[in-house]
């Protein structure tokens, strides 16, 4: 009889027709008699505001305010909510297929992606307004260019399988007026308690037809305020079809998503899941996100019944789970692999967009699968990047970005692509293209000056999120201000319109002031802001996201480029505990890295011992190590780390090193001399003979020496031979009264991520660094993993000789 109730009535919801089919033979008419123990559990914290117990089922509880909330267009609301999502940590779950991180850099523990930025998404979900007369920007006295929205449910239109699964926001019920609904509200005014369920049921979803903007005076209404009392107290006896359309009235009639009568219905369906079928689950999920209402209850209940359909699951229903995954931010890991399985063999069937739903999905839940399948979804992106929209060419980079993978395929096609699309892109996707680009420190000039063309006339629509990120990826990248002259100062600007934000998200500050100075951009009123006592204050408060490390390199950077600052500075003390908070990290893994120490040993027999070499963080605010060394002008090496060292800020504490006490003379260091390597070292210019000794060079035979070491006895080490390995001539133009001058060197060995990819282009902090030891007085020296790590494998004296050339040579 309900059946043919809810047949007579108006239009049926549109979703749930190819759910109807089948649902006499999966469920009973009313429901039976269920168990009463999930009942008070589904109760607990539906009422949190109301200090009453509920006995003998469901009740309601009025609270006028939860129906009163600003308007939004219903067929947006859910597409926008997240379309701006923000990366939770990328670190931790990052797979191991990616190349190393900086091995010789202490990175802030805080990466770019932090906690979702609420308050900032209010602009960007309000609905859609008439239109206006262009306003002018502030920034440019020119009229603001319409940011681009995007709809990030487009994938549903993909197939006619979705219809049954999800909710379409663009097929709104047609309107209907206040006056024709004014019966209905009579109607249950009259009908009271003898409503049942299937009359509760269809009048909410005639109701739900109201004009979108009358909703608030409907949801205010004290005859709708009745209704829904009468919907709880009939939720148990709801069939699951009457239950997921009453549920879909709700999206309709924007309730609000922490309405107390939502939690209720959760808990309702949260019982029935393991009664539900695949499609009915899916919906349901659906239709939560489209309120906006967060149920981890629920999508627990819907992710543990998963393994009993694996077997049925198609490409719709995968990408659409995939899709409610991300949503929730969350993939069980009893998931990752059946979803990664079905993934591969629904691969080729996949549309673009839903390739784009996949990629989104996998980023939104941090979920790591093998290197291989990434490299296979990107391959099928690849195939048909022509035919994808922005969001979804954006969501596959964001994949590549959260999986750390260089797709050389996909990179290259977007040298084409974003050029192309960034006329037309909106703030936030261009936004995303340049952080994809700069996590896997791939600089193409042709996309970032299109990022940075288009970005200016779109300032007024970032967040302050927006344009700190883009100050970041871009001068990480060394994109320079004279490449686009309008970028970094409309991008600056930003910064000042928004400084009322920084109070509650102080890390998009200090994120965008470390851009700025990677590429020598200082603005002195916003440093004095970030570097004031009352915002430091602040920024320590965020302990999870580690700002004191970002407060050093600031301050650091502006001591050494700004000499005549005045304005704030952190504290000596502050200074000092975030040095050694840095100092005690790198100790416990850089100082350890076997490229290093292979380098300070060869430099401890190459000047004379271990007093001649000083591992240790010259510049702490620039979060990596180096080996100090001094020479006079002559290249005789002056100590630098004698044992009681007082003057480094940060000495190495281990004593497990012998220091070697012997003299210049004394020294045997037990190196094999070859002819090459004696012309090298000699200064005779041999370009026609490498490095490397000649494989057909004979060994020569070694003895073992009274204190057990083996040398070689075929070329005795004389004094005069020593001087000649280790002594380096003074210039021939040196001047006699600069010979007491002390040349400072920063010895550095380099790794492949200082680097932008497959290039000789420092990234943004590793160009500063070196900038900054050249302000404090240092000579950089670079040991590059093109030239240092092949040597590892060689002998000894290659080693020595290759040091004595660089040591030498800075001179």
């Amino acid at each position: 009889m309900a059946a043919c109730v809810l047949c007579q009535r108006g239009p049926r919801l549109r979703c749930l027709r190819g759910l109807r089919n089948n649902f006499t033979q999966a469920q009973p008419l009313y429901g039976k008699t269920e168990d009463e123990a999930d009942e008070q559990e589904g109760k607990k914290g539906a009422f949190q505001h109301q200090e009453a117990s509920l006995h003998g089922g469901y009740r309601l509880y009025y609270n006028p305010s939860s129906y009163h909330r600003s308007e939004r267009n219903a067929a947006t609301s859910g597409s926008q909510a997240d379309n701006d999502e923000d990366e939770r940590c990328l670190s931790f779950l990052a797979p191991s297929f990616w190349q190393q991180s900086n091995r010789y850099s202490v990175s802030s523990s805080r990466h770019l992606s932090s906690a979702k930025n609420t308050l900032l998404d209010l602009a960007f979900n309000k609905s859609s307004e008439p239109e206006r007369p262009p306003t002018v920007s502030p920034y440019h006295g020119q009229p603001i260019t319409p940011d681009v929205k995007v709809d990030p449910r487009v994938f549903n239109k993909c197939r006619p399988e979705y219809a049954s699964m999800t909710l379409d926001l663009t097929q709104r019920p047609h309107p209907v007026e206040w006056d024709d609904l004014s019966p209905l509200l009579q109607k249950v005014a009259f009908l009271k308690g003898s409503m049942k369920p299937s009359d509760v049921s269809q009048f909410l979803v005639e109701l739900s037809r109201v004009d979108p903007e009358k909703t608030s005076l409907m949801r205010s209404n004290q005859r709708f305020v009745m209704l829904l009392r009468y919907s709880v107290e009939n939720l148990r006896l709801f069939t699951d079809l009457q239950l997921l359309e009453v549920l879909q009235s709700f999206v309709w009639l924007d309730m609000p998503s922490d309405h107390t009568v939502l939690g209720l219905y959760e808990t309702e369906l949260s019982r029935r899941a393991n009664q539900m079928t695949l499609h009915q689950l899916l919906l349901a999920a659906d239709l939560w996100r489209c309120i906006g209402r967060q149920v981890p209850q629920f999508l627990q209940h819907l992710y543990d019944s998963i393994h009993l359909y694996v077997g049925q699951m198609g490409a719709p229903e995968l990408v659409q789970l995939l899709y409610i995954m991300g949503e929730g931010r969350q993939c069980p890991r009893g998931l990752i692999h059946p979803v990664q399985q079905l993934l591969l063999h629904h691969l080729q069937q996949l549309y673009p967009e839903e390739v784009g739903v996949v990629c989104l999905g996998l980023f939104k839940t941090q979920t790591s699968i093998s290197q291989s399948a990434v490299a296979s979804i990107v391959d099928k992106a690849v195939s048909s990047v022509r035919e994808m929209s922005d969001f979804a060419m954006v969501n596959v980079l964001k994949l590549l970005r959260f999986s750390y993978l260089y797709h050389r395929g996909w990179m290259e096609a977007m040298t084409q692509e974003v050029p192309r699309r960034a006329p037309g892109m909106g703030v936030q996707g261009l936004m995303h293209v340049a952080l994809a680009c700069s996590a896997l420190h791939y600089r193409n000039d042709d996309i970032l000056v299109a990022v940075a063309e288009r970005v200016p006339s779109l300032v007024p629509h970032c967040r302050s999120k927006d344009s700190c990120k883009l100050l970041w990826a871009l001068s990480t990248l060394r994109f320079l201000p004279a490449q686009s002259p309008s970028f970094y100062p409309s991008l600056t600007e930003a910064l000042r319109q928004r400084k009322a934000e920084f109070q509650r998200y102080p890390e998009h500050l200090l994120t965008g002031l470390l851009g700025l100075a990677f590429v020598s951009q200082f603005p002195e009123d916003l440093i004095a802001l970030a570097l004031s006592p009352d915002f430091v204050k602040q920024a320590l408060k965020a302990t999870q996201l580690e700002l004191k490390k970002d407060l050093l390199t600031l301050d650091g950077a502006v001591a050494l480029e700004l000499p005549q600052w005045t304005g704030p500075r952190l504290s000596p003390e502050l200074r000092e505990e975030i040095a050694e908070l840095l100092w005690t990290f790198a100790q416990s893994d850089v100082c350890h890295k076997p490229e290093v120490q292979e380098a300070e040993s060869a430099l401890h027999d190459l000047l004379g011992g271990e007093e001649f070499v000083c591992k240790r963080m010259i510049l702490p605010h620039t979060r990596s190590i180096d080996l100090e060394v001094h020479l006079d002008s002559t290249g005789k090496p002056i100590p630098v780390n004698p044992t009681s060292h007082s003057t480094t800020l940060y000495p190495e504490k281990d004593s497990s090193k012998v220091t070697l006490n012997q003299g210049w003379g004394k020294m045997n260091l037990g190196a094999t001399i070859t002819d090459e390597l004696l012309a090298q070292l000699m200064n005779i210019k041999n370009t026609t003979e490498p490095l490397t000794p000649s494989p057909k060079t004979t060994p020569l035979p070694r003895e073992r020496l009274d204190d057990g070491r083996l040398f070689v006895t075929g070329l005795d080490l004389t004094s005069d031979l020593i001087e000649t390995l280790t002594k380096q001539s003074a210039p021939a133009d040196s001047d006699p009264k600069e010979a007491k001058a002390t040349v400072k060197l920063a010895i550095q060995v380099s790794s492949r991520n200082h680097y932008c990819c497959h290039s000789q282009q420092l990234l943004g902090l590793h160009a500063m660094k070196r900038r900054h030891l050249k302000l404090a007085g240092y000579k950089v020296v670079e040991l590059s993993r093109h030239e240092w790590f092949p040597l590892l494998r060689k002998s000894r004296a290659e080693k020595l000789a290759y040091l004595r050339c660089k040591v030498y040579d800075s001179l």
